[in-house]
């Protein structure tokens, strides 16, 4: 059962908001008074020796923001107070994670902690021994921690039977939907939440007719995402982020894993793509279209994504109204290791870095340290306790998504107030160990057939991407020459790994 996460949850005492990292759709409690950070500090120091001042090494990726040293001398003067250590942060920038990630682990390189997730090959480099096991550790040094994940979590960040990261207590979901103008909609006199295939074409049909200046659907060159609300739409879950052309049912007793277009009703489907491309919801060339702001700078009328998504295009526009509707029948958690914090296997302070952890996502002050900075400098609240970013060249949120909790996060000024109320839906309706939810803590490993993984992720960028848009003028065909480039690609290699996996997965929880 999960412990004092969803009890937050379901009493909705906090609200939820705005903090999207790449691991995922993050949110945020709304401030309330900070947390006693002596109880805090003392739980962990009791059973840690703090009388060396120690720094602590953190590896985080994004971009390092240009007023980040303000930032840093303000949260190590707190550290020094509540724990006698200081925080030295190593940022590796978009442009290098894929490269130097990997390399920390293999390089012999002491550091401490660092950020992990799906995206970052969690669990191949658990299973090559670059990270610390925490069974013991997690709860002697961060017992307040420990105590509040749920025992999916930990589940989760169990592999071959050893716990390798500290899963994020933040919860997010596999929901997507719609992302539209409520001002547009209001004007074409649609009234209900634009949740269907069918209300999305009403509202395109309107701004095809009376806005010229924008496209009714906003489709770029990071491919269509058509084919994943179509499947959710329909209770299917994806096997993997990375594998989303293959599709199983949770609700089954032993799901089967198909490729999307053996799928029932994916020709029809795919008929329907190609008459709204007929129609002109999108470009002929929106795979060479590289702007991924159009919905942003009202370039295009509708796009598909998650809640925080729509949150961020809110505070950004609240004069259009963006709402948001839900087109995911089965709403479930993501993993909770898509954002988790794991210990090095060269740490010299593995104790203090959890009792730092311990510290970080129990005390508000220390929380706010790190997250937002400096108060009046590099952010704002307001009486809502909600932040804003006062200079955004010279400052951001922190990178280290994974200490994101539910009792700390702040909203962002202007997130709408349903975003909560969404949220809190959905989360009342999950049953642990039920439909899409039984599945968060499946994992695929496809470090034994990448490269059929990667030739069939090329065949379906080559064939599929634009069968899903609609560029074709016969869809039985171009669906017959998309299924013979997968399967030259390995793709019944791909499956038959998939079901193995999932299927042991399933045997696991028996």
């Amino acid at each position: 059962m999960k412990k004092k996460l969803v009890a937050v949850l379901l009493a909705a005492t906090m609200s939820i908001g705005l903090l999207a990292g790449c691991g995922g759709s993050g949110g945020a409690s709304s401030s309330g008074d900070a947390a006693s950070s002596g109880d805090a500090a003392g739980a962990a120091a009791g059973e840690v020796d703090t009388s060396k001042e120690v720094e602590l090494v953190m590896y985080v990726i994004s971009d390092r923001p240009a007023g980040q040293d303000i930032v840093d001398e303000n949260l190590n003067t707190l550290l020094k107070e509540k724990l006698n250590c200081t925080l030295k942060i190593n940022w590796i920038g978009w442009a290098e994670y894929a490269q130097k990630y990997p390399l920390l682990f293999s390089s012999g390189e002491e550091f401490d902690m660092a950020y992990c997730a799906g995206w970052l090959g969690f669990t191949n480099l658990a299973q090559r021994g670059a990270f610390m096991a925490l069974d013991e550790m997690l709860p002697k040094y961060a017992p307040d921690n420990y105590a509040m994940h749920s025992e999916s979590a930990l589940q989760q960040a169990t592999v071959n039977g050893k716990l390798y990261a500290v899963p994020t207590l933040l919860p997010t979901y596999t929901a997507y939907g719609s992302i539209y103008r409520g001002d547009i909609a209001a004007e074409a006199g649609i009234t209900d939440t634009i949740d269907t295939f069918e209300e999305v074409e009403q509202y395109a049909d309107y701004i095809l007719a009376n806005h010229p200046e924008m496209e009714a659907l906003d489709q770029y060159s990071a491919g269509p995402e058509l084919s994943l609300v179509w499947t959710r739409m329909n209770g299917l879950m994806d096997v993997d982020s990375n594998l989303r052309y293959l599709f199983y049912d949770p609700s089954e007793e032993h799901p089967i894993v198909k490729a999307l277009y053996d799928l029932d009703g994916a020709t029809e489907f795919y008929q329907m793509c190609k008459e709204w491309c007929d129609k002109g919801y999108w470009s002929k060339s929106a795979l060479a279209d590289t702007d991924s702001q159009k919905t942003q700078n009202g370039k295009a009328g509708i796009k598909f994504h998650n809640i925080d998504s729509w949150s961020g295009l809110t505070v950004l526009h609240p004069e259009w109204d963006f709402q948001f509707g839900t087109m995911t029948k089965d709403v479930a958690h993501l993993p909770f290791t898509q954002d988790c914090m794991v210990i090095s296997n060269t740490a010299k302070n593995p104790e203090r870095a959890l009792a730092f952890w311990n510290l970080l996502t129990t005390d508000q002050e220390v929380y706010d340290a790190l997250y937002y900075g400096v108060l009046g400098t590099s952010y704002e609240l307001n009486d809502e306790g909600q932040f804003t970013i006062l200079d955004t060249d010279l400052y951001s949120t922190n990178a280290m998504w994974a200490a994101r909790t539910m009792d700390l996060n702040r909203n962002q000024a202007g997130v709408p107030e349903s975003y909560d109320t969404i949220r809190e839906e959905w989360e009342g309706n999950i049953k642990e160990g039920v439909g899409a939810e039984k599945f968060t803590g499946f994992v695929m490993d496809t470090s034994s057939i990448t490269t059929e993984v990667a030739a069939c992720t090329n065949a379906r960028q080559q064939y599929g991407w634009p069968l899903e848009l609609g560029y074709t003028d016969n869809v039985e065909a171009s669906i017959e020459e998309y299924r013979a480039a997968m399967q030259a690609a390995g793709i019944d290699k791909v499956i038959a790994e998939c079901q193995k996996q999932l299927d042991a997965y399933l045997e696991s929880l028996n």
